[in-house]
Protein backbone atom coordinates (compact mmCIF):
# COMPACT_ATOMS: atom_id res chain seq x y z
CA UNK A 1 0.00 0.00 0.00
CA UNK A 2 2.96 2.33 0.43
CA UNK A 3 3.17 2.55 -3.35
CA UNK A 4 -0.35 3.96 -3.58
CA UNK A 5 0.77 7.57 -3.37
CA UNK A 6 3.41 6.99 -6.05
CA UNK A 7 1.10 5.53 -8.66
CA UNK A 8 -1.96 7.68 -8.19
CA UNK A 9 -2.11 11.00 -9.98
CA UNK A 10 -4.33 12.72 -7.43
CA UNK A 11 -3.50 15.92 -5.62
CA UNK A 12 -4.86 16.50 -2.14
CA UNK A 13 -5.79 20.06 -1.32
CA UNK A 14 -6.94 21.92 1.76
CA UNK A 15 -10.67 22.23 2.44
CA UNK A 16 -13.72 20.95 0.63
CA UNK A 17 -14.16 21.18 -3.13
CA UNK A 18 -17.19 21.30 -5.41
CA UNK A 19 -15.75 18.79 -7.92
CA UNK A 20 -12.29 17.39 -8.46
CA UNK A 21 -10.14 18.82 -11.21
CA UNK A 22 -8.03 16.91 -13.69
CA UNK A 23 -5.30 16.50 -11.04
CA UNK A 24 -7.70 15.44 -8.31
CA UNK A 25 -7.87 18.55 -6.20
CA UNK A 26 -9.87 17.26 -3.24
CA UNK A 27 -9.35 16.70 0.45
CA UNK A 28 -8.45 13.22 1.70
CA UNK A 29 -12.03 12.38 2.70
CA UNK A 30 -13.41 13.32 -0.73
CA UNK A 31 -10.71 11.20 -2.38
CA UNK A 32 -11.56 8.30 -0.04
CA UNK A 33 -15.23 8.46 -1.01
CA UNK A 34 -14.31 8.10 -4.68
CA UNK A 35 -11.74 5.37 -4.01
CA UNK A 36 -14.37 3.38 -2.08
CA UNK A 37 -16.69 3.44 -5.09
CA UNK A 38 -19.15 6.12 -3.99
CA UNK A 39 -20.27 9.01 -6.16
CA UNK A 40 -18.11 12.10 -5.59
CA UNK A 41 -19.42 14.54 -3.01
CA UNK A 42 -17.87 17.53 -1.28
CA UNK A 43 -17.18 16.99 2.43
CA UNK A 44 -17.29 19.92 4.81
CA UNK A 45 -17.69 17.84 7.98
CA UNK A 46 -17.18 14.15 8.76
CA UNK A 47 -20.88 13.59 9.37
CA UNK A 48 -21.31 13.92 5.58
CA UNK A 49 -19.22 10.79 4.99
CA UNK A 50 -20.97 7.50 4.09
CA UNK A 51 -21.74 5.31 7.12
CA UNK A 52 -18.96 2.82 6.37
CA UNK A 53 -16.33 5.49 7.15
CA UNK A 54 -14.94 5.81 10.68
CA UNK A 55 -15.88 9.24 12.00
CA UNK A 56 -12.89 9.60 14.39
CA UNK A 57 -10.46 8.43 11.70
CA UNK A 58 -11.97 10.75 9.07
CA UNK A 59 -11.97 13.67 11.49
CA UNK A 60 -8.27 13.19 12.22
CA UNK A 61 -7.53 12.74 8.51
CA UNK A 62 -9.40 15.98 7.76
CA UNK A 63 -7.49 17.82 10.49
CA UNK A 64 -4.16 16.59 9.13
CA UNK A 65 -5.21 17.40 5.56
CA UNK A 66 -6.27 20.94 6.39
CA UNK A 67 -3.31 21.86 8.60
CA UNK A 68 -0.56 20.29 6.48
CA UNK A 69 1.58 22.08 3.95
CA UNK A 70 1.16 21.00 0.31
CA UNK A 71 4.06 18.51 0.37
CA UNK A 72 3.04 16.80 3.61
CA UNK A 73 -0.62 16.67 2.55
CA UNK A 74 0.31 14.36 -0.35
CA UNK A 75 1.69 11.87 2.19
CA UNK A 76 -1.92 11.23 3.24
CA UNK A 77 -2.67 9.55 -0.10
CA UNK A 78 -1.56 6.19 1.28
CA UNK A 79 -4.51 6.34 3.72
CA UNK A 80 -7.19 7.02 1.10
CA UNK A 81 -8.28 3.38 0.86
CA UNK A 82 -8.18 2.84 4.62
CA UNK A 83 -10.76 5.37 5.84
CA UNK A 84 -13.81 3.20 5.04
CA UNK A 85 -13.28 1.17 8.22
CA UNK A 86 -16.21 1.97 10.50
CA UNK A 87 -16.52 -0.52 13.35
CA UNK A 88 -18.75 -1.11 16.36
CA UNK A 89 -19.72 1.91 18.48
CA UNK A 90 -17.33 0.66 21.19
CA UNK A 91 -14.39 0.50 18.80
CA UNK A 92 -15.22 3.91 17.36
CA UNK A 93 -15.31 5.28 20.92
CA UNK A 94 -11.87 3.72 21.60
CA UNK A 95 -10.51 5.33 18.44
CA UNK A 96 -11.95 8.70 19.41
CA UNK A 97 -10.52 8.42 22.94
CA UNK A 98 -7.06 7.52 21.62
CA UNK A 99 -7.05 10.44 19.19
CA UNK A 100 -8.25 12.84 21.90
CA UNK A 101 -5.64 11.59 24.38
CA UNK A 102 -2.82 12.13 21.89
CA UNK A 103 -3.73 15.81 21.43
CA UNK A 104 -2.61 15.87 17.81
CA UNK A 105 -3.32 19.53 17.21
CA UNK A 106 -0.17 21.59 17.70
CA UNK A 107 2.17 18.64 17.14
CA UNK A 108 4.13 17.81 14.02
CA UNK A 109 2.53 16.32 10.94
CA UNK A 110 4.63 13.16 11.42
CA UNK A 111 3.23 12.78 14.93
CA UNK A 112 -0.28 13.10 13.51
CA UNK A 113 0.45 10.36 10.97
CA UNK A 114 1.61 8.05 13.78
CA UNK A 115 -1.60 8.70 15.71
CA UNK A 116 -3.62 8.00 12.56
CA UNK A 117 -1.81 4.65 12.19
CA UNK A 118 -2.47 3.81 15.86
CA UNK A 119 -6.16 4.65 15.55
CA UNK A 120 -6.47 2.56 12.39
CA UNK A 121 -4.96 -0.41 14.27
CA UNK A 122 -7.81 -0.43 16.81
CA UNK A 123 -10.65 -2.84 16.09
CA UNK A 124 -11.46 -4.53 12.86
CA UNK A 125 -9.00 -3.62 10.17
CA UNK A 126 -10.18 -2.34 6.86
CA UNK A 127 -9.41 -5.90 5.73
CA UNK A 128 -7.21 -6.52 2.76
CA UNK A 129 -6.47 -3.11 1.35
CA UNK A 130 -8.65 -2.27 -1.60
CA UNK A 131 -6.93 -3.15 -4.82
CA UNK A 132 -4.99 -0.13 -5.95
CA UNK A 133 -6.17 -0.82 -9.49
CA UNK A 134 -9.81 -0.56 -8.38
CA UNK A 135 -9.22 2.68 -6.50
CA UNK A 136 -7.20 4.13 -9.34
CA UNK A 137 -9.82 3.30 -11.98
CA UNK A 138 -12.54 4.90 -9.85
CA UNK A 139 -10.47 8.03 -9.30
CA UNK A 140 -9.40 8.19 -12.96
CA UNK A 141 -13.05 8.07 -13.99
CA UNK A 142 -13.88 11.04 -11.77
CA UNK A 143 -10.85 12.95 -13.08
CA UNK A 144 -11.93 12.28 -16.67
CA UNK A 145 -15.23 13.99 -15.95
CA UNK A 146 -13.24 17.07 -14.95
CA UNK A 147 -11.72 17.11 -18.45
CA UNK A 148 -15.14 17.26 -20.08
CA UNK A 149 -16.56 20.72 -20.72
CA UNK A 150 -18.67 21.80 -17.76
CA UNK A 151 -20.30 24.79 -19.43
CA UNK A 152 -21.34 25.77 -22.92
CA UNK A 153 -18.54 28.34 -23.20
CA UNK A 154 -15.96 25.57 -22.58
CA UNK A 155 -17.33 23.42 -25.38
CA UNK A 156 -15.34 23.02 -28.64
CA UNK A 157 -18.62 23.29 -30.57
CA UNK A 158 -19.33 26.66 -28.96
CA UNK A 159 -15.81 27.84 -29.83
CA UNK A 160 -16.36 26.83 -33.47
CA UNK A 161 -19.71 28.62 -33.72
CA UNK A 162 -18.25 31.68 -32.00
CA UNK A 163 -15.42 31.76 -34.55
CA UNK A 164 -17.98 32.05 -37.37
CA UNK A 165 -19.11 35.40 -35.98
CA UNK A 166 -15.73 36.89 -35.21
CA UNK A 167 -14.35 39.40 -37.70
CA UNK A 168 -11.98 37.81 -40.17
CA UNK A 169 -8.71 39.29 -41.35
CA UNK A 170 -8.96 40.48 -44.92
CA UNK A 171 -6.38 38.96 -47.24
CA UNK A 172 -5.42 40.12 -50.68
CA UNK A 173 -6.93 38.04 -53.48
CA UNK A 174 -4.46 35.89 -55.35
CA UNK A 175 -3.33 37.40 -58.65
Amino acid sequence: MDSFDHILNWKLKQGSHPFPGKDGGTCINEAAIVAAGFEYQPVRKVEEMPDCFSRPICKLAMQLNDTANDADRQRLLRFVTRLACADTPEVEAQRAALIKSKQVYGHSFDYGLKVLEEALAIGRQAGAPMAVVDARSRMDEVQSRALRPTSLSDSPVFAKIKSWFEPKEQTEPAA
